[in-house]
């Protein structure tokens, strides 16, 4: 007589640890590096507002502004995971490493907003929920696919990365004004320099992805003389908070220095031979540089 065997029932467990790298692969397609950044200018524009908000209404127009700006990222990173998977530099992130699937990043991507931007129109105001619509609509689905076809995106990217600041401003004023347009100038006008050396350093790499960078399209010699004029344009617009009553005429004058220091930055490339990635690196730092100079600044020099 044959025993009866008993049918072993096979469960799937997910130990902590893999649970702990899904979150982590989840987080990372938010680049929470380059989120933290940008709310961090945020932050700015409310600091620097002459109306201060409440501290819980600062506190949920940051939350919700570093989900839409999360939000943007994960879209950004669903919609060019052919790409990513292409170059070296990305290859190996959540999406075409297949550690996420397309539609959980999708999922992700939609969600995130479909909550954040209500709860800012009633935290904040509708103005600050619309900027920051057009940030997110503008970065996912207009810079994103133009970067395939055309180096107007350079111009365009800058405008999403531009706003939050101006959001800071709105949410604490309600308004757009000359002064917080003088902080959405000068994100605007600092990203063009910070990007363009991102184009030079990386363009092998581009190459490989198919899109249309300044220095791979135009070639790099032009790629770095206009970084040369337009980390020149920072000067007057780094200016701007001094001339318009926002900061002290100290913060204005080191603005200006500044702004001629990392144009000369930017000359000195153009003594390089094409191809020299290490001075495009080193300029791409100083571009970071800059940011964190020019705000901390506009903080003690602020009136």
């Amino acid at each position: 007589m044959i025993p009866n065997q008993s049918r072993a029932t096979t469960r799937t467990s997910i130990s902590p640890v893999q649970a702990l790298r899904g979150l982590g692969d989840l987080l990372a397609l938010a680049k929470p590096r380059l989120s933290g950044m940008v709310v961090s200018t945020t932050a700015a524009g409310i600091w620097l507002a002459p109306e201060q908000p409440s501290a819980a209404r600062a506190a949920a127009t940051l939350v919700c502004t570093g989900m839409v700006v999360g939000a943007a990222n994960v879209l950004n990173n669903y919609l060019e995971r052919d790409v990513d998977g292409l170059m070296r530099r990305t290859w190996g992130r959540p999406l075409p490493a297949g550690r996420v699937e397309p539609a959980t990043a999708l999922a992700l991507g939609i969600g995130l907003p479909i909550f954040a931007i209500p709860v800012l129109a009633l935290a904040a105001n509708p103005l600050t929920a619309l900027l920051a619509l057009v940030a997110l609509v503008s970065y996912a689905f207009v810079y994103t696919p133009m970067k395939r076809w055309t180096t107007a995106a350079l111009f365009v990217g800058a405008i999403p990365g531009a706003i939050p600041p101006l959001m800071g401003w709105t949410a604490a004023t309600g308004s757009i004004d000359a002064r917080g347009l003088a902080l959405f100038a000068i994100l605007f006008v600092w990203q063009l320099p910070h990007f363009l050396a991102i184009s030079i350093y990386l363009k092998e790499d581009y190459a490989r992805g198919g899109l249309k960078v300044f220095a791979l399209v135009h070639g790099e010699r032009t790629a770095k003389a206009w970084a040369v004029g337009t980390s020149a344009l920072l000067v007057p617009v780094g200016m701007l908070p001094a001339f318009l009553g926002m900061a002290t005429w100290g913060y204005g004058a080191f603005a200006a220095l500044l702004g001629g220091a990392l144009t000369l930055a930017a000359a000195t490339g153009l003594r390089r031979p094409d191809g020299e990635s290490r001075w495009a690196r080193n300029f791409f730092l100083s571009t970071l540089l800059y940011l964190v100079a020019v705000f901390i600044a506009l903080f003690l020099g602020a009136r």
